[in-house]
C-alpha cells in the first residue's frame, strides 16, 4: 500500500514537471497520528489549494498555486499579491502573505489565497510555518 502511495505521488509531481509549471519538489515526509503527509511543492500537504479551494481546478493549475504560496511564503515581500494564471481555463488566483514572524525556532507566516474559476471567486486564510528542512506547514 506505502509503496503504491509512493509511486502514485512521484508520478504526480513529475508529471507537473512534465506540464512546465511546476519548478519544484520537497521530498519530505512528516509524521503525524494519521500517519505520514508528503510536502507538495515545498508545502506539507500542498497549502490552502488543496482543500476546497482549489475545487475546480485541474492539475496543472493546482501546481501552478501551490508554487505560488511557496513562492509568497518564502520570499514575496509583506503585502504583495504573487499571481498565478491559466490562459487556456482563465482561471486565476492571488496569494499575499503578511510580514513574517518568530515562534521559538520556527519563522512564520499568515496568508490568504483567492481563486478565480468560471467567474466565482473564493479566498481562505491560513498560517504556515517554516520547517527545518524549508518546506512549511499550515497550522490547525
Amino acid at each position: 500500500m506505502r509503496v503504491s502511495a509512493i509511486a502514485i505521488v512521484t508520478a504526480f509531481l513529475l508529471s507537473g514537471c512534465a506540464v512546465g509549471g511546476f519548478s519544484r519538489s520537497v521530498d519530505v515526509t512528516a509524521s503525524s497520528e494519521q500517519g505520514s503527509v508528503r510536502a507538495i511543492g515545498g508545502i506539507v500537504g500542498g497549502g490552502l489549494v488543496m482543500g476546497q479551494l482549489g475545487a475546480g481546478l485541474n492539475r496543472r493549475e493546482r501546481l501552478a498555486a501551490i508554487d505560488a504560496e511557496y513562492r509568497a511564503l518564502e520570499s514575496a515581500p509583506a503585502g504583495q499579491p504573487v499571481n498565478w494564471s491559466d490562459e487556456r481555463t482563465r482561471h486565476s488566483g492571488a496569494v499575499t502573505a503578511a510580514q513574517p514572524y518568530r515562534v521559538g525556532s520556527q519563522d512564520c507566516r499568515p496568508y490568504s489565497h483567492s481563486v478565480t474559476v468560471d467567474g466565482g471567486k473564493r479566498r481562505a486564510r491560513a498560517t504556515a510555518c517554516r520547517n527545518p528542512d524549508g518546506s512549511w506547514t499550515l497550522l490547525d
